[in-house]
């Protein structure tokens, strides 16, 4: 992946294996104010969100290791990112199946910068209203969980966390109550290629335990589903007074 600078118009996350493409969205994006990373796989793709955290994503259709309406079922599990379309694929069908998936928009190869652009940031407009209303604070014990803003406090006192940790925390936190399998996570923040190594999540949950609960042999909040996934809870939880 490639992070290039920008002037706070967003950050954007450029998801296509056409080389020349990618480096025509670089240096048209970044000259508009955008901040731009790459990837060229769907693996990457899922990777780099949970770890780039963009406010929209462009996505090609027709990625060499995983279909696109895959990359937006894995992204849709945990995350509201807007995600554009951009394919050369035309047919109403394509379309119909990748809105259907959840994405936001879909622009046809070839495409207008200007118009590109414009929706863009109608994208980045509509992710940033929606983080506003659906990322609240989340409150459990000790801990407070701000979504929005992407920090976690404990007694008032800032946790540091990995960007790994934080997607793994985020998509618990974003399904709570709900059982989320292993492969579930593993393929939001790792990739596809990874839904077998299930000893990662045993590592990081161990060490979101020990930095988030009090008893982390004996957890409130991150709880383990033996051979099938994490949930997490905050019975009884309310925020300080």
């Amino acid at each position: 992946m490639i992070l290039m600078g920008g002037r706070d118009h967003g950050r954007v996350l450029v998801v296509d294996d056409e080389p020349q493409l990618l480096r025509a969205l670089q240096i048209n994006l970044r000259a508009r104010g955008f901040e731009v990373a790459t990837a060229d796989t769907g693996a990457g793709a899922l990777a780099a969100v949970a770890r780039a955290r963009p406010d929209v994503v462009v996505l090609d259709m027709g990625l060499p290791d995983i279909d696109g309406v895959e990359v937006l079922a894995g992204l849709r599990g945990w995350t509201r990112v807007p995600v554009i379309v951009l394919s050369a694929r035309t047919d109403a069908a394509d379309k119909v199946a990748a809105l259907d998936a959840g994405a936001d928009d879909y622009v046809t190869k070839p495409f207008g910068m200007e118009e590109f652009v414009a929706r863009l940031r109608a994208a980045i407009r509509r992710g940033s209203a929606a983080a506003v209303q659906e990322a609240p604070v989340v409150y459990a014990g000790a801990l407070a969980i701000d979504l929005a803003d992407k920090l976690v406090t404990r007694d008032g006192a800032a946790v540091r966390l990995t960007p790994t940790e934080w997607g793994i925390l985020e998509m618990l936190v974003r399904h709570e109550g709900r059982l989320v399998s292993q492969r579930e996570i593993l393929t939001a923040v790792w990739g596809p290629g990874y839904v077998q190594q299930t000893n990662y999540l045993r590592v990081y949950l161990a060490s979101l335990r020990r930095k988030l609960e009090d008893d982390p042999s004996h957890p409130r909040f991150l709880l383990t589903e033996a051979g099938m996934g994490y949930r997490f809870a905050r019975a009884g939880s309310a925020p300080p007074q």
